[in-house]
């Protein structure tokens, strides 16, 4: 066999034109502590604040505590397999989480992963879990209604695009069945919406999906879920990671309502973490800035100008209290926040008052700007007399004789508690709304028997969709009652009256 010496040039010379020098440099540093979820790590200079930090076996962390000598690190899983003296690695990414439509319809964890068994999401776009909320200038007024389909909530408590409105009330009150119900009445209005679970049993949130599923809203809806048995700190980004997901789509000119399922869980897991870094304690022995922890996420919600396209945010965080107790340090915090509040009673919802809202301490600071004319002309005065209502009922208790306003006050009490009253996941059309609220409010109830109003109700709903169709169209696109309009109403009223009856 003869060596060719050219062949071997040849070969020589393609190998040095091919060869490339790479170097990669990557900052890393050593693990010298690891506990309780949490990795004290040196050597770290560069590390900036919530970046995402690699660990051995896959495992990846926060960076929250950025010392002196060390950077305090919060795992996002199981710190078993983390010893001293270990290897971490910079990402250089603050943590961000998957978006677009790829995630609508499914089931994912508070970074992304599906949970729901349907396959992999096959999303490019990543959006960082915090970012500032936008400036007063990118902002325009709330003055759009969101419809949530509950008689009490639309008439009294509306809730416009872009606001904040908190859910609060004891555990078992139906905050949950309201948020849920809002999320179904969305069907045909183009919302997105995220229902975003924190801390929830996983039996919990199965039901919450299966409920969504059989109603058709999973169509339109990303659910985020950090359930009870997760490490604190997915179920600490877990509120964040969903607001981005429907930052994404409010940017892109749509509108998204985000449900925070709870904000109390989610004050716990920060108030864990906190201890765990080392940071001091305050009131209730939650970290100082517990109040920045709920304002930076719900300052996110808003409705943008015309320029940034006027998508919007709505967000309806929900707080659990003890006791109702609305007294205490998270649920003061989040209500100053918030651009209102839905107060939902134990003793109302015992009572049969479903959904159990307080009319008295409940309130929307948007108020009627998040109302159509229509919707405005029959409730303007119901919350004044329900809340009238309720404080004469209680002292009517006492036995003492009334005179002849007080009775009348309480006999439309009764009838409008009645007209408020609403089965679970049922949401009521606007027209339909506004028709049974005119009918109480203008007194046409107050010859039927308490017992009777929710199947008179019923009936005249029927009686208008065969005979009275155009009217509710009416109501639906002009927006406002005229004369014309009202007196048909009051017709047909009459009409239905006459036959039930009988």
């Amino acid at each position: 066999m003869q060596i060719r010496p050219e062949e071997i040039t040849n070969i020589i010379k393609n190998q040095l034109e091919k060869y490339e020098s790479k170097i990669e440099l990557t900052e890393v540093g050593q693990v010298i502590q690891v506990g309780d979820g949490i990795a004290r790590v040196y050597g770290l200079e560069g590390c900036m604040s919530l970046e995402l930090l690699e660990f051995p076996g896959s495992v990846f962390g926060v960076a929250l505590n950025l010392e002196k000598d060390n950077v305090g690190v919060v795992l996002m899983g199981d710190d078993k397999g983390i010893k001293e003296g270990d290897t971490v690695k910079r990402t250089g990414r603050i943590i961000s989480v998957p978006v677009g439509d790829e995630l609508i319809g499914r089931v994912v964890d508070p970074l992304g992963q599906p949970l729901d068994g349907k396959g992999p999401i096959s999303t490019t776009k990543f959006r960082p879990v915090e970012i500032k909320a936008p400036g007063v200038v990118d902002r325009s007024p709330v003055k759009e209604p969101l419809q949530t389909g509950i008689k009490a909530i639309d008439a009294m408590i509306p809730i416009g695009r872009g606001q904040r409105e908190l859910i609060i009330g004891d555990r078992q009150t139906g905050k949950t069945a309201v948020a849920i119900d809002a999320i179904i009445n969305q069907r045909d209005s183009g919302v997105i919406c995220i229902y975003v679970a924190i801390g929830q049993k996983q039996s919990t949130v199965a039901k919450v999906v299966k409920t969504l599923e059989e109603h058709g809203a999973m169509k339109y809806t990303i659910v985020v879920s950090a359930g009870a048995a997760e490490p604190a700190p997915l179920l600490y980004i877990a509120p964040y990671a969903g607001c981005a997901m429907g930052e994404e789509f409010q940017f892109a000119g749509k509108h998204v309502l985000c449900v925070y399922d709870d904000l109390s869980k989610h004050a716990v897991a920060y108030r864990q973490m906190s201890l765990l870094l080392r940071r001091p304690p305050g009131r209730e022995a939650y970290p100082g800035d517990v109040f920045y922890l709920h304002s930076r996420l719900l300052e996110r919600a808003s409705k943008l100008n015309e320029k940034l396209g006027g998508g919007s945010l709505t967000a309806l965080p929900i707080i659990e209290t003890q006791a109702g107790d609305i007294s205490a340090y998270i649920p003061t915090n989040v209500i100053s926040i918030t651009d209102g509040q839905i107060f939902l009673e134990a003793n109302l919802f015992f009572a049969g008052v479903r959904p159990a809202i307080n009319v008295g301490l409940s309130v929307s600071r948007v108020g009627g700007n998040a109302q159509t004319k229509a919707m405005k002309q029959v409730a303007g005065k119901m919350k004044l007399d329900m809340a009238q209502y309720r404080e004469l009922a209680a002292f009517a208790q006492f036995g003492s004789e009334l005179d002849k306003t007080s009775q009348d006050q309480l006999n439309l009490g009764r009838r409008m508690e009645e007209i408020l009253k609403q089965g679970q996941y049922t949401p009521f059309d606007v027209a339909d709304q506004i028709l049974v609220i005119y009918a109480a409010t203008n007194r046409f109830l107050d010859d039927i028997a308490v017992a009777d109003v929710s199947k008179f109700e019923e009936g005249l709903i029927k009686f208008t969709d065969i005979s009275y169709a155009a009217v509710k169209k009416e109501i639906k696109e002009k927006k406002v009652l005229s004369d014309d309009i009202k007196k048909t109403m009051d017709k047909a009223i009459l009409e239905f009256k006459a036959t039930f009856k009988k």
